[in-house]
């Protein structure tokens, strides 16, 4: 092997990643993960939870709705009248309009304008006449639920899970960009491997042409040959597997991203090499702020704490207020009735309570119990998630340290290789090397670069996963999220 022989093929060997073949797409970490928020089918199906969120809301906050109410009613009666001494035939038809409301303490109120006509008989001592009410009432409970709390406790329980669904959502977004990060860079490690494996193809070949000549020329034995077929056939088998893992890893890319089918991807963003330094006490801090699943179980809690109080107050008696007021008129005229009723010269009204309670009330009873547990339940997820979130960001911290200086140990070793590399192609000039050194030799570089290429890409990976456990990973990332998504596909439901 001569001098320009062997120089070419050094140059080779410290080549980076080659020109892809046309067609393949060019991404970059950013464009991945955006491609990622607007395409990844788990993520789209998770936009849809917040929207079914605010339908709930929406739907509690109903019962302050004003409700129309129409009663109408026709009465026929043939009986025998003491008073009289004759038979008393009467037929009354009933209209009454009216409205209703809840008020955020709970009661009710409702108007109603009652509408009679009554006739008589001819034998009766009372002709036919109209007779009208204008009420006014109130059912106002005292005890059991009295207050704003039990009365829009649906309320506040539907917009707590709407808050809830979004951290899930955001979880769900953190976890995904996590991966597509991390798959991103396997891709980019795998395709400078690939390359890797084709020039120490390339460079097994070579050695295999120059023996076969050397054979030919009888300066070398006929086994030489045998043994750079090997060395040509073993690099053959690697660039097989390496063009597989990337493949694989294309695929997987390309489902995370949905891309189409048959398209090929070309990663253009290095791992990042930069050393990453964070105090174990400030990321642990920033880690229980930030992480999203703290939020989901808070929005929990908060919502079994509403409805702790709201079932103690269940246990309460069922005392109501009902007070009414009506202005009242009849007169065989239907104008001269109405005409009464608003004079407010024949007033009415009422007062009253009502009072129901169960003995024993076990009902109301073990609710409150059983939220009283649920509570307490969630109070001890926060406390196990918090415990977990801390053993995470610790160990996603060792795992930066020891890549970086793994990171650091990989490149001292592919520079001896390189080296070693160099003197062993001056040996096999001056006949102190065999080919089979030679191949030993690259093959140990070989080693060596794709060490530094999956140490590269493992140091990049551990970032992204530290930033995930310190719920960081957004930002890092410059992925902002909002909740606009989710209320434009309740907009186009409706």
């Amino acid at each position: 092997m001569n001098r320009f022989t062997a120089a070419l093929l050094l140059q080779c060997l410290l080549v980076g990643i080659a020109a892809a073949a046309e067609g393949p797409i060019n991404l970059s970490l950013k464009e991945s993960l955006r491609y990622a928020i607007e395409r990844n089918l788990d993520l789209k199906a998770g936009f849809y939870a917040p929207a079914q969120a605010e339908s709930d809301i929406r739907k509690n906050r109903a019962i302050y709705e004003t409700h129309l109410t129409l009663d109408t009613s026709y009465r026929d009666s043939t009986t025998f009248s003491p008073s009289i001494r004759d038979e008393l035939h009467q037929s009354s038809f009933t209209l009454t309009p009216g409205a209703y409301r809840l008020l955020p303490s709970g009661g009710t109120l409702a108007v109603n304008f009652q509408n009679i006509r009554q006739e008589n008989s001819t034998v009766s001592p009372v002709g036919s006449y109209w007779s009208s009410s204008l009420e006014l009432s109130l059912t106002q409970p005292l005890l059991k639920n009295f207050g704003r709390d039990a009365t829009e406790l649906s309320i506040r329980v539907a917009e707590t899970a709407k808050d809830g669904s979004f951290s899930h959502l955001k979880t769900q977004i953190m976890t995904t960009i996590a991966q597509v990060a991390s798959e991103y860079y396997r891709l980019g490690s795998l395709q400078e491997d690939l390359v890797s494996k084709k020039v120490s193809l390339q460079l097994a070949r070579t050695i295999l042409s120059e023996t076969e000549a050397r054979v030919k020329a009888g300066v070398m034995p006929a086994m030489e040959i045998l043994n750079a077929q090997f060395g040509v056939s073993s690099r053959e088998k690697d660039l097989i597997d390496a063009e597989k893992a990337v493949s694989d890893q294309v695929d997987l890319l390309r489902l995370l991203l949905q891309l189409g089918e048959g398209t090929d991807i070309v990663t253009t963003d290095k791992p990042e090499r930069t050393v990453y330094q964070v105090n174990e006490a400030d990321a642990v801090s920033r880690a229980l702020a930030n992480r999203p699943e703290l939020d989901e179980l808070q929005s929990q809690l908060k919502s079994f704490e509403l409805q702790t109080s709201v079932a103690r107050t269940q246990t309460q008696p069922d005392l109501n207020l009902v007070t009414s007021a009506a202005l009242t008129g009849a007169d065989s005229k239907f104008g001269r009735n109405v005409e009464r009723t608003g004079s407010m010269d024949y007033p009415v009204w009422s007062v009253g309570l009502q009072f129901d309670y169960p003995l024993g009330n076990q009902a109301a009873e073990n609710d409150y119990i059983k939220n009283r547990l649920k509570t307490d339940q969630v109070k001890v997820q926060i406390d196990s998630l918090k415990a977990s979130i801390v053993n995470e960001v610790r160990l996603a911290l060792r795992a930066v340290q020891s890549n970086y200086k793994q990171l650091d140990v990989a490149d001292r070793a592919r520079a001896y290789a390189d080296e070693r590399l160099k003197a062993y192609m001056k040996k096999l000039e001056v006949g102190l090397a065999t080919n089979k050194d030679l191949l030993d030799v690259e093959n140990d570089l070989s080693t060596a670069r794709s060490n530094q290429i999956k140490a590269q890409a493992a140091y990049a990976i551990s970032l992204q996963q530290l930033w995930k456990a310190t719920g960081e990973i957004l930002d890092k990332d410059g992925v902002t999220i909002s909740s606009d998504r989710s209320d434009s596909l309740y907009r186009g439901a409706r």
